[in-house]
């Protein structure tokens, strides 16, 4: 029965990456059409109205790259004014595409981008993941008496699509789903994780697996003038505007499998049933808020929870350069965790999110710096620092991640302390991997990757002393997004 658990995880991408290419042909060669039937803007107002107005292209060759280099990003937007075709951001007509996150959050505009794409006159539909095939041992010299082996395949799928409304507005839509429910309610083996609970009971040393339905949302923006967005986001499930773009959509964090440790502290309501937000962006700045459901998702993998809507955030975005993605944010969640029905907790987040092209093509070094921090009153208050970054050079990958969190006896589920003594972890994760096989812009990569994990001292009678992970796994995913004029 796993095997063909395997087997639909390793397929997913051709359910969808072969129509996409084939018909990615076929546009290639009706957009050229449409291009010289169309070659000027419906309306006089959007030629008023683009960011390029009176510059004139002139590109060598003809391929462009979705690496976030500055001659892509004007030469997508000139297609957007002559072609009428809504190649930007999903939140903006003046912004790129490459600016584009998990719900509403923003990368760096020099952000590479992985994914196929479909357009016509009025639609551009995207569709990118993430398939690792691993066998993951946590604790491989059994230091301690937490670890666990597990041979399983996270794994993801997101499709989106967007097209203008008139001269001015602009519909998107995204959808993001995951058979991670396929290999077991209690997720995967990861010393330290908390979060989340499998048969009523909290997951420790456990990634609870993501949803099958992990979004379903909708969103509308009016562009006021180029400098002036305003903007509605509702999803079911989705994502509030609270911390950095979430772990498994960041460049920075690509090519490891884990969960980050501090993903309840920082960016786990990525996930969440119940979500309508209203967003402001002025210039480089977005002001943003949320109401939302505070409940974890519950234990039924592939159904919808109740939206409650009674726990809300703000967030403060600023990208200053096209290298930076800067955000700052705060929220009150409303009874998140079911075994504790009576707390809440007031969750403070800070990021910076960097990424610099290095080469033409798939050269790039990425890099995100991520703080937060859990209030939950009294002495129940746990920070969290997370430093990753991913050196891409072409087939071969480099990758580490640094963690330090704070997490209570009760969280990690101890005995013999007080339920709120808190306890420091340090971890400290490196991975490398090389692509073996790239066909129909799909890249096969074999890899493999370490942890050490450095607890507080009166954890080592449960963790021992440094308890070490090791992973070897295949990863499936899109290669750089690519396009023709």
């Amino acid at each position: 029965m796993k095997s063909n658990y395997l087997a639909c995880s390793l397929v997913i991408f051709g359910l969808f990456a072969r129509p996409a290419l084939a018909q990615h042909e076929h546009h290639q060669h009706q957009q050229q059409a449409d291009s010289a039937k169309h070659a000027a803007p419906a309306h006089k107002e959007e030629m008023d109205h683009s960011p390029h107005k009176g510059r004139n292209s002139q590109h060598a060759g003809h391929g462009m790259q979705m690496d976030g280099s500055a001659g892509s990003r004007q030469h997508m937007q000139e297609m957007n004014t002559a072609g009428n075709v809504p190649m930007g951001h999903s939140f903006s007509l003046n912004l790129p595409m490459n600016r584009n996150g998990s719900g509403t959050g923003w990368l760096p505009d020099a952000s590479p981008m992985y994914g196929y794409m479909v357009h016509s006159r009025k639609w551009m539909y995207m569709v990118h993941g993430n398939v690792f095939l691993r066998y993951n041992n946590q604790d491989i010299t059994n230091k301690g008496t937490r670890g666990d082996s597990k041979i399983d395949a996270p794994n993801w799928v997101m499709g989106m699509g967007q097209r203008r409304v008139g001269n001015r507005g602009l519909f998107r839509f995204s959808t993001m789903f995951s058979l991670d429910p396929l290999f077991g309610g209690d997720g995967y083996p990861l010393l330290f994780q908390t979060g989340e609970t499998f048969q009523g009971r909290p997951l420790v040393d456990r990634q609870h697996p993501h949803n099958l339905f992990s979004e379903l949302s909708v969103g509308y923006t009016h562009m006021i003038n180029r400098d002036v967005d305003a903007f509605v986001y509702l999803a079911y499930p989705g994502e509030p505007a609270l911390g950095p773009v979430a772990f498994m959509h960041r460049p920075s964090s690509q090519n490891n499998l884990d969960s980050p440790l501090g993903h309840h502290w920082q960016d786990a309501t990525h996930i969440t049933f119940g979500v309508a937000t209203l967003g402001l962006r002025y210039k480089i700045l977005k002001l943003e808020g949320s109401v939302f459901t505070g409940r974890e998702p519950g234990e039924a993998r592939y159904g919808f929870d109740k939206p409650r809507f009674d726990s809300y955030s703000y967030r403060l975005s600023v990208n200053p350069h096209p290298t930076l993605a800067l955000q700052a944010s705060q929220a009150f969640l409303k009874s998140p965790e079911p075994v504790e029905p009576d707390e809440d907790v007031r969750r403070t987040t800070a990021s910076v999110l960097h990424s610099l092209p290095l080469l033409p093509g798939n050269y790039n070094l990425t890099s995100a710096l991520i703080w937060g921090y859990n209030d939950a009153g009294g002495d129940h208050k746990e920070h969290s620092a997370t430093f990753e970054s991913n050196l891409q050079l072409d087939r071969f990958a480099v990758y580490g991640r640094y963690e330090w969190i704070q997490k209570s006896a009760t969280e990690l589920q101890v005995t013999g302390f007080e339920h709120d003594r808190i306890f420091a972890v340090n971890a400290l994760t490196i991975g490398t991997n090389y692509t073996v096989l790239r066909a129909y812009n799909t890249n096969l990569s074999l890899g493999v990757q370490g942890s050490l994990y450095m607890p507080d001292k009166d954890l080592y009678p449960v963790y021992g002393k440094n308890p070490l992970a090791g992973q070897i796994y295949l990863r499936l995913y899109p290669h750089l997004m690519r396009m023709r004029n």
